[in-house]
């Protein structure tokens, strides 16, 4: 399915390029002639804006309209991946060595070790994708 028409996508980009710019819901009213109850909709996620206001919303920040209907997240590269799988291997072998984790003295159990490594790989992920989004300067992202 197309992220084109998500309203999740929209209300996300919306906020991303309010905050790059500093700009307010009273800002973007003024500038675009809507109502601030239907900005709060499009900021929220609750309705989508007709093609007019998206292509003025776009002219008001100086981007392309692609820029606020698309996900523009930032996803994992293989490296990125491999740089991971490789943490948490050599995670999993700390954490059941003779010297590992320990619970009441007892060696961590499979099922332990395995949540243990399932909110770490997600955690990582996390702040690999909001890194790129962080410091990855402007020309290099995807267009």
């Amino acid at each position: 399915m197309s992220d084109l028409g998500n309203k999740e996508i929209m209300a996300k980009n919306i906020r991303y390029y309010m905050d790059l710019y500093g700009k307010s819901r009273k800002d973007m009213c003024d500038a675009l002639g809507v109502k601030y109850t239907t900005l709060t909709d499009w900021v929220n996620g609750n309705s989508y804006p007709r093609i007019d206001k998206i292509e003025m919303m776009a002219n008001f920040f100086g981007i392309e309209k692609s820029d606020l209907v698309e996900d523009r997240s930032p996803s994992l590269s293989r490296r990125d991946t491999r740089d991971i799988e490789k943490i948490l291997e050599q995670t999993r072998e700390q954490l059941t060595s003779q010297e590992g984790l320990m619970f009441d003295g007892d060696p961590a159990s499979p099922e332990a070790i395995d949540s243990i490594l399932s909110a770490m790989q997600i955690g990582m992920e996390m702040a690999k994708k909001k890194n790129k989004e962080k410091y990855t300067p402007k020309k290099y992202k995807k267009d």
